[in-house]
């Protein structure tokens, strides 16, 4: 395994931000404080704070609070696992015990106070570390580990005494890894492993064990943060670290929980910019993972569909199980870029290639016919009644000789071939032995990716255990569907960060001319009338249908004149948002006896129901499109989000939307066009033409822009249906629901 409305935003819209960090803590970040211009318009930071951890990995000096040596003490063996792991790191090692005068021959202090120097990490073996905390400080110790649970992933009472201890190193200065963690920060990792090193962050440390026995597959792991219920230090501030640090060639995570939404995608945004991938197990795909995983680590899991957009939206990729974060990892971090994206299948078996090229196909792979040269050349090893188009099935035979390295290298020279892989579904001695060596030795001499699947079930062969494992080179899965997707992100990761731009860099710094119109229409804690939520929308240059607001029969015979015929009336008030249901919207009106009787049938209908009206409005009556809706919504963990999908009663039906969290630009809304199952109706379905997709485009950003300016006060924003004309003619809002904070 290797080892109108639409045109150009405002500038300021799409202005470079200047890198910078956020206002860190004394000594805890590297780098200088966020200056003004690196906030957002709502006054958050454009930059990830790096924490400067090396003291924390590698100290220089530890102690270890409530150290112990006295034989069947669960303290014991912890102490002496911290003793070995100072040693190996270089760390002088201070023992910390009120009652003892030395622990395993160390001199051993009463107190933190009474330490012979300042320490750079110390390890609190203790129930309850809050009363240490002060005591810390005072010491100026930079780092502390708390082992102790009974905090957040309790309930109630433990998350209120959570938060005390997160007080409390708040204002100590002091980073404090913990509580409810354990000792994988000081495990033994291997230091005869070469190349580039998969960090490892697990807020639930059993389950790092699978990538931590990699090392035996010769895949070197650098570092293992298990952040626990991160009072303090979370899983964004290691990925932050391990970004900036040469010997990481991915980090590996498994999340059951985001402290804070904005922190991890600003650390993932650092890891982009840096080319560093970021793999997840992130759990609370369903209902019942979420409820798990909040009652193991105490935090909000956030709505998946939001999770998993945000992580697309900056290049994190999710894989489902730990074998898949595994294999993926291990790809990623130790293969060379890309060259070229094209996949050639190659095997001793015809049904194997086929079965593999389906499922590689299936899997998003580009699966190129080999060229008519290329093929004959092939077929100078390979017996000509074989397919070698690709898949490129040998027959067998040819691997047992000097022909399988020929084909090998032939494959390999084909500038569209990116990538090799090899099924090898069972051992074949001597045939499958000669395959594996000639594959290690020319993927020793290629720039290019060269996988193998290896499919026996035993696992003890020498061509498998020494042979392919034994090389950097080769990646070597044992499943079909871990290769193709390790493969597919390997290949996904360097087209993304060859072309990256930091939604960052997207954000407003300073509010638009739209934002002071907009504050004075917004009404706190109350839903806006359609027509207010129209003006709101009209504020921020999204078209709207021509319309009045009227108060009487008479006054809506004037305005549909106005207006023009055909008209539509629809009931106007702040507790309305479902209006055709009720019979409050009345359609094609062509004549003002028409328009009488649907003003007194709307105000008749609405003293029935009891619904409070601030009038009838009389509007435009719009051509024929597709109906779209672009909204807002407030997810708990990552704020304000934007959702596009297919509108009218479709979005209940099909629920065929996506969501991105802003900021975001012009090429993040495009794909969430791209994301819809409904996508075709876009361009055009049954002799229908195709619709204006910039326009659609703009008021999404424009729907973005009112969400980062207004997300403290706005609720929900709802945009149903918004009506998409023809290419050219724009987007126009026939209805809209705003509810305020």
């Amino acid at each position: 395994m290797l080892g109108s409305t639409h045109g150009t935003l405002t500038t300021d819209f799409r202005a470079r931000v200047v890198a910078c960090g956020e206002q860190p803590r004394p000594g805890a970040v590297h780098g200088t404080a966020a200056a003004e211009g690196d906030l957002d318009v709502s006054g958050r930071p454009l930059h990830a704070p790096v924490p400067d951890l090396d003291r924390f990995f590698r100290p220089e000096s530890l102690a270890v609070v409530g150290a112990s040596d006295a034989e069947g003490r669960p303290n014991t063996g912890i102490t002496r696992q911290l003793i070995a792991w100072a040693e190996r790191v270089g760390a002088r090692v201070h023992p910390v015990h009120p009652t003892r005068d030395s622990v395993f021959g160390l001199p051993c202090s009463a107190s933190v106070a009474d330490l012979p120097e300042q320490v750079d990490l110390a390890v609190l073996l203790v129930g309850d570390p809050l009363p240490l905390i002060d005591e810390l400080a005072e010491a100026k110790v930079k780092f502390a580990v708390a082992f102790a649970s009974g905090f957040a992933e309790t309930g109630e009472d433990g998350a209120a005494a959570q938060e005390r201890l997160a007080a409390a190193v708040r204002r100590s200065g002091m980073r404090l890894l913990g509580p409810n963690t354990n000792l994988n920060a000081f495990e033994r990792f291997r230091d005869d492993l070469e190349g580039p090193a998969i960090a490892l962050i697990t807020q639930s440390g059993h389950q790092g064990r699978p990538l931590f026995a990699l090392q035996e597959l010769g895949v070197r792991l650098s570092h293992w943060a298990p952040t626990g219920n991160e009072a303090d230090l979370e899983a964004a501030d290691f990925i932050a670290y391990f970004a900036e640090r040469p010997e990481v060639g991915a980090v590996a995570c498994y999340l059951e929980g985001l402290k804070d939404g904005r922190s991890f995608l600003l650390a993932a945004d650092r890891a982009a910019r840096a080319r560093v991938p970021v793999v997840a197990v992130k759990v609370g795909r369903t209902e019942t993972g979420a409820r798990t995983a909040a009652s193991h680590t105490g935090k909000l899991t956030g709505a998946d569909q939001v999770v998993d957009a945000a992580m697309r939206q900056y290049g994190v990729i999710r894989v489902d199980g730990l074998d898949e974060l595994q294999d993926t990892s291990a790809l990623l971090a130790r293969a060379r870029p890309p060259v070229a994206d094209g996949v050639v299948v190659y095997s001793i078996s015809g049904g194997t290639g086929a079965h593999f090229a389906d499922l590689a196909t299936a899997g998003g792979l580009t699966l190129p016919t080999l060229s008519a040269a290329k093929q004959a050349e092939l077929h100078e090893w390979i017996p000509p009644y074989l397919n070698v188009a690709n898949p490129v099935d040998n027959g067998g035979h040819p691997v047992g000789d000097w022909r399988g390295r020929k084909i090998i290298d032939a494959i390999l020279a084909d500038p569209a071939v990116g990538v090799l892989i090899c099924p090898i579904t069972g051992p074949f001695p001597p045939m499958s032995d000669r395959l594996a060596r000639d594959l290690v030795e020319a993927a020793e001499q290629t720039d290019k990716l060269v996988c193998v699947v290896w499919g026996s079930p035993v696992g003890t062969e020498a061509a498998y255990r020494e042979t392919l494992l034994g090389s950097s080179r080769v990646a070597t899965f044992r499943t079909f569907a871990n290769c193709i997707g390790a493969v597919r992100a390997h290949l996904a990761h360097h087209r993304f960060t060859s072309s990256y731009r930091s939604p960052f860099d997207e954000a407003p710094r300073v509010p638009s001319p739209s934002f002071r119109k907009a504050q004075a229409l917004m009404r706190p804690g109350r839903q806006l009338s359609e027509h207010a939520a129209k003006q709101l929308l009209r504020a921020y240059g999204i078209r709207v249908p021509r319309e009045q607001l009227v108060t009487s029969a008479a006054a809506a015979v004037r305005a549909a004149g106005q207006v023009g015929y055909p008209v539509v009336m629809k009931a106007s008030g702040t507790h309305l948002a479902h209006k055709t249901e009720l019979g409050l919207v009345k359609v094609g009106l062509t004549s003002a006896s028409q328009v009488r009787d649907a003003y007194r049938e709307l105000t008749d209908i609405a003293r029935y129901e009891g619904v409070e009206l601030d009038g009838v409005l009389v509007c435009q009556m719009v051509a024929r499109g597709v109906e779209m809706v672009v909204g807002v919504t407030h997810d708990a963990l990552f704020g304000p989000t934007v959702t596009v999908g297919l509108g009218g009663v479709l979005v209940e039906v099909l629920g065929d939307a996506a969501v991105r969290v802003p900021p975001f630009g012009e090429e993040q809304a495009r794909d969430m066009l791209d994301e819809l199952r409904g996508r075709a109706l876009l361009e055009g379905v049954r002799g229908g033409p195709p619709v204006d997709v910039d326009a659609l485009v703009e008021v999404v950003l424009r729907v973005q822009r009112m969400a980062l300016e207004l997300g403290g006060d706005l609720a929900e924003l709802d945009i149903n249906p918004l009506m998409v004309l023809p290419r050219g003619q724009g987007a126009v809002a026939l209805d809209a629901l705003v509810v305020c904070k």
